[in-house]
This record gives structure tokens, C-alpha cells and sequence, in this order.
């Protein structure tokens, strides 16, 4: 029995299953406390517990789950095709959001942390937050963070921004859809595009396109803001 249960076939069966079952909820209710991510994550934790899968055998059996982040990312490229001629327009706009939203990211983050007296690892697996999961284990990895801890960050703030992100942009009445699918996908990335995207197409092609100027972008200006922070 523990054989089956740990197999792979089974765990992203599992995993599958209690997504499905969550954004059903959430489609019937339109709550956003009950997001499918925000849903699934308990949902899964208790299964887990009940029916007895360790972590590690989680972890094996859901890799193909993981490994398809990456892809996931590079096929919002067609949505940023259907739009590629309203974006060209906004080029400007668009790239100097991305670069003070991201520098504004990570000197928050490292002034923050510093405040609060974490140590340099802390505050290497802090800096990538606003981005996708698998470019924020890599910048993490790379600035001596814990990969792993940032993968459990980023969802964090996608969850968080995806929920309270179109709250707060509705109250202060932004009504550009560049600059609510720039914010959304800037600090709220893969969550936050998704959110985005039920908004709309323009909205969700300018997040999608976000996720992966601002990874970029963080990747480029981690090392730099450190460096220059170490000076002070």
C-alpha cells in the first residue's frame, strides 16, 4: 500500500485532484480568501498527514509537476503575441516600471531584513520574492540563500498579492491595464498573472510579460544592490 501511494502516478493524481476540487470551490463561491493555491496547499498538507506520504516521497513523486513551472512561464509567450503590437507602444513606460519596481524590491527587502537583524542568508533568500518560483531558487542559490525558502516565499506573496493586489489597485481607481497587469505580475508573478488574466487579455499578456522582465531584471540587480549595500 505504501508502495502505491508514494508512486508518482498516485501523487500527481493527488495533486491534480485537489487543485481541481479547490478551483471549483473557488469558481462556485468567487471568494478570494478561497483561492485554488491558498485551498490546495492545507488541502494537500492534510491528505498528506492522514494517508501517511513523507515529504521526500512527495517531493519525487511531483517532480514533473515542478519541472513544468519553467514551461508554464515560456507559454504565456502567445498571450504576449496576440498583444506584441499594443506593448511596443509602451515600451518605455513598461521597462522603466519593471526596473523601479524591481530595485525598489530588493532595497526594500535587504533594508527591511537589516532592521530586523536577519543575517546575510536570510536576506539572500528574501531578495528574489517578486519573482517566478524557478528564477527565485536560482538568484536565491546564486546570492547564498536558501532555495528552498524562497520557493515557500514566492508562493507566499504570489497568494497574497494575487488576492489583495486587484483590492488595492480598484481603491486607489488604476484603471490602465498596462499598469494593472505590470503590477499584478511584477509583485505577484505566476499567481499574480493568473489573477491578471481574469481581468483580462490585455492585462494578462502585460503580467505574463512582467514575470519575465522582472526576473531578468532581479537576476541583473541583486548582485549590484548588494555590492553597492555592503558599502553603507
Amino acid at each position: 500500500m505504501q508502495s502505491i501511494i508514494s508512486s508518482e502516478i498516485f501523487i500527481i493524481t493527488l495533486v491534480a485532484g485537489v487543485y481541481l476540487a479547490a478551483l471549483w470551490l473557488y469558481r462556485k463561491t468567487r471568494l478570494a480568501l478561497l483561492h485554488p493555491l491558498l485551498v490546495s496547499i492545507p488541502a494537500l498538507v492534510a491528505v498528506m498527514s492522514v494517508i501517511g506520504i513523507p515529504y521526500e516521497s512527495f517531493r519525487q513523486g511531483s517532480r514533473m509537476i515542478n519541472f513544468l513551472l519553467g514551461p508554464s512561464v515560456v507559454a504565456l509567450g502567445y498571450v504576449l503575441w496576440e498583444q506584441v503590437e499594443y506593448m511596443k507602444s509602451n515600451a518605455v513606460s513598461i521597462m522603466t516600471s519593471i526596473f523601479v519596481g524591481s530595485l525598489v524590491g530588493i532595497v526594500s527587502v535587504i533594508c527591511i531584513a537589516r532592521w530586523m537583524g536577519a543575517d546575510h542568508v536570510l536576506i539572500a533568500t528574501l531578495e528574489p520574492k517578486s519573482v517566478t518560483t524557478p528564477i527565485a531558487m536560482g538568484v536565491a542559490g546564486k546570492a547564498g540563500g536558501i532555495p528552498a525558502i524562497a520557493a515557500v516565499i514566492v508562493i507566499v506573496v504570489g497568494i497574497f498579492g494575487g488576492i489583495v493586489g486587484p483590492f488595492v489597485l480598484n481603491k486607489l481607481n488604476i484603471d490602465s491595464k498596462i499598469a494593472r497587469g505590470l503590477s499584478l505580475g511584477a509583485a505577484a508573478h505566476g499567481l499574480g498573472t493568473a489573477r491578471a488574466m481574469e481581468l483580462g487579455a490585455l492585462e494578462g499578456a502585460i503580467s505574463g510579460l512582467a514575470i519575465g522582465l522582472m526576473g531578468v531584471m532581479t537576476a541583473i540587480l541583486v548582485p549590484i544592490v548588494e555590492w553597492v549595500m555592503s558599502l553603507f
